[in-house]
Formats: C-alpha cells, sequence, structure tokens
C-alpha cells in the first residue's frame, strides 16, 4: 500500500475519536515524578503523548502478558471442586507511538506463545489491541536495534508504521488491521509515492546512528553459543550481576513466568500467573535443594544463550529487539552491548583458528 501523509489534527482527531468510542489508547506519556523519564500509559488526548520524549521505562510486554494475572478461580467443597474460567478475550485497545524495538518485541514473542501450547490470554489482547508504531531518531549508545536484524523504523510487530516528515507524519500499514486504521476517517488522506523517497533519506541518519554501536550480530554465533557452554569466558563474566531481574523486568522479549495458588479463604482462591526471572537464584532451585544453575555466572549465561542460541535455533528469530534498557537499568554495569561485541569477537577468533 502506498504510504500517506496524514496532519498532526487528523492523528488528534483519531485518538479523541477511539476515546469516544469507549477504545483504550496507550501512548508514551512524561512521567509525573521526572519529565525527563516517559512511560506508555492510557491517554484522552493526543496533547498527553510524548511522542518525541525518551524511550518509555518499561517496554509493551505488560498490556499483552502482566506481570500478576489469574489464571483461573476455584472453590473446594465436599463433593470436590469448583473451577472457574477467566475471561480470553478483550476490550479493543490502540497503543499509539510505539517504538519499534518494543512493537517488534510482541511479534516475537507470539511465536513462543503460541508454540506448544496457544496462550489464550495473550493472544485474546493481541487480537483487541492494534499497535500503531513510531519511527525513533535512536536514543543512546545503548541502542543496538540494527544489529539484531532490525532498525529505528522497522515495521516489525506495528500495524501502522508512522514517521514525522513536513507536514505531520507518514503512515505506513503493515496489516490488513493497520490499513482498516488508516483507512478511516479522520486519517483518510491521499497516497504520496514521492512522500515515501523524503523519508528515507531523512532517516538515514538515525539507522547510520544506530549502527554505529554495535555491528550486526553474526548468523554463526548461535551455533558457536551451542558448542561453547563450558567456554571459560562464562566464569567471570556475571560476577558483578546481583541477580536482582531488572533487565527481564524491562526487557520486551523476556517472558518467565511463575504459578501459584493463592488462597483467598480456606475454602476458595485463585491461580496466578507472576512475572518471573532467570536471573534470581531460586528459579531453578528444586524442593531437594539442589540448583542446577547455583552460580550467578551460570543464570547470566542462560540468559544469553536463550536469547542468541536457543530461542533462535528454536523460531529462527533472536530474543531480543536492541532497546538498551538492560544495560541502562543495570545497577552494576551488564553492558549486553558490551558483552555481545566480546562474544563476537571471541567466536571469529576461534572459528578463523579453527579453520587454519
Amino acid at each position: 500500500m502506498t504510504p500517506k501523509i496524514i496532519s498532526e489534527s487528523a492523528l488528534a482527531a483519531l485518538v479523541a475519536n477511539l476515546v469516544a468510542g469507549q477504545v483504550r489508547v496507550i501512548a508514551p506519556v512524561r512521567a509525573k515524578d521526572n519529565p525527563e523519564h516517559a512511560d506508555y500509559l492510557p491517554i484522552r488526548r493526543l496533547e498527553d503523548a510524548a511522542f518525541n520524549g525518551p524511550l518509555p521505562r518499561r517496554s509493551l510486554k505488560e498490556f499483552f502478558l502482566p506481570p500478576t494475572e489469574v489464571l483461573l478461580r476455584y472453590r473446594q467443597h465436599k463433593d470436590g471442586v469448583d473451577l472457574e474460567e477467566v475471561r480470553t478475550t478483550f476490550p479493543p485497545q490502540v497503543i499509539l507511538g510505539a517504538r519499534p524495538c518494543d512493537a517488534a518485541g510482541v511479534e516475537i514473542l507470539d511465536k513462543v506463545m503460541g508454540w506448544d501450547y496457544r496462550d489464550e490470554l495473550w493472544f485474546g489482547r493481541r487480537e483487541a489491541t492494534t499497535i500503531i508504531g513510531l519511527a525513533c531518531p535512536g536514543v543512546d549508545d545503548s541502542c543496538f536495534c540494527s544489529a539484531v536484524g532490525l532498525g529505528p523504523d522497522s515495521t516489525k510487530g506495528s500495524d501502522l508504521l508512522l514517521v514525522p516528515c513536513d507536514g505531520g507524519y507518514l503512515a505506513q500499514a503493515v496489516t490488513p488491521k493497520g490499513e482498516a486504521l488508516l483507512n478511516k476517517e479522520p486519517l483518510q488522506a491521499a497516497p504520496d509515492a514521492a512522500a515515501g523517497q523524503t523519508v528515507e533519506a531523512l532517516w538515514q541518519g538515525p539507522r547510520e546512528k544506530v549502527a554505529k554501536n554495535l555491528p550486526p550480530v553474526p548468523s554463526t554465533l548461535p551455533e558457536w553459543l551451542a558448542k561453547s557452554f563450558n567456554h571459560s569466558y562464562w566464569n567471570s563474566l556475571a560476577l558483578r550481576c546481583h541477580g536482582c531481574g531488572a533487565c527481564a523486568s524491562l526487557c520486551p522479549t523476556c517472558h518467565c513466568f511463575d504459578i501459584v495458588d493463592q488462597h483467598e479463604h480456606y475454602d476458595q482462591g485463585e491461580r496466578r500467573r507472576n512475572w518471573d526471572s532467570c536471573q534470581t537464584g531460586k528459579f531453578t532451585l528444586h524442593a531437594s535443594n539442589y540448583n542446577p544453575r547455583k552460580t550467578q555466572s551460570e543464570r547470566f549465561r542462560q540468559r544469553v544463550t536463550h536469547k542468541f542460541s536457543i530461542y533462535p535455533q528454536r523460531f529462527n528469530s533472536l530474543l531480543c529487539t536492541g532497546c538498551g534498557r538492560c544495560a541502562r537499568v543495570c545497577p552494576a554495569g551488564m553492558n549486553l552491548p558490551e558483552i555481545l561485541g566480546e562474544l563476537t569477537q571471541l567466536a571469529g577468533t576461534e572459528v578463523k583458528g579453527a579453520s587454519e
């Protein structure tokens, strides 16, 4: 579909129409506690959104996989147990101004959520949601989206992508859901074939800016990681890591969870799914007190190999969008772009040495 130019006023009218129709609209919003930060929050008008603000502190993950949610409710009685299922359909929502790294994370997780079991809660929210992405100018030297096959104007995971330009935004439909939205009032506008070339030149700078932070992850890295499980590099890698799990909480693609039964009364309660992290010491702790990942280096190895070897070998996709949140938030300075650079160098050196 040929891109269209839509004005700021048309976008504002869209938000107003959606809100009036009881559709929840979520967008980046400046944090009240610190205007230098932003969060994805519901808005009622376009003026509340911070399109030119910083990368939101948390990703979009929580709108599809909440930090905690009820899976079922139960009530015990003398004849057995009654189970009450939760709803798996949800009211419509539109995410407006999603950064490409966050939109891509949602599509990446579709694969594991629909793998050996279809997660009805995840896909119920996915089907109810339209994601309008917003091209990113590049945040800082922690960004490395281009190294994992994406980019500041990537369309992966978005139904519709907006690119700022003279006159408003260049809007490119990516999916039928996005095309349907673009064809609605007040977004209807004449296609502009020339606009694509203008914006292509405009966004060459942000692509180059992000690309300088880290070269592309080589296609040979997943296989090297699989063969280097006991490499000496892992022994000292995570000596600084606190195992706090902050990286997993903010990551667009980390999806580990725990399931617990929570009693509300002596005869009733609910089963809940809660976020968890492979970086915490208790994540793999057995009831026998045996822990197959007893050191933090082993746990950090799991994080890296899962994202860049295990997941891609199973789903042909890296479990990382290069958003850089893990590096920014880590209290110990565990810098994933730096670690990937070291691993890439190790892999390249050892592969070259083996072939000589």
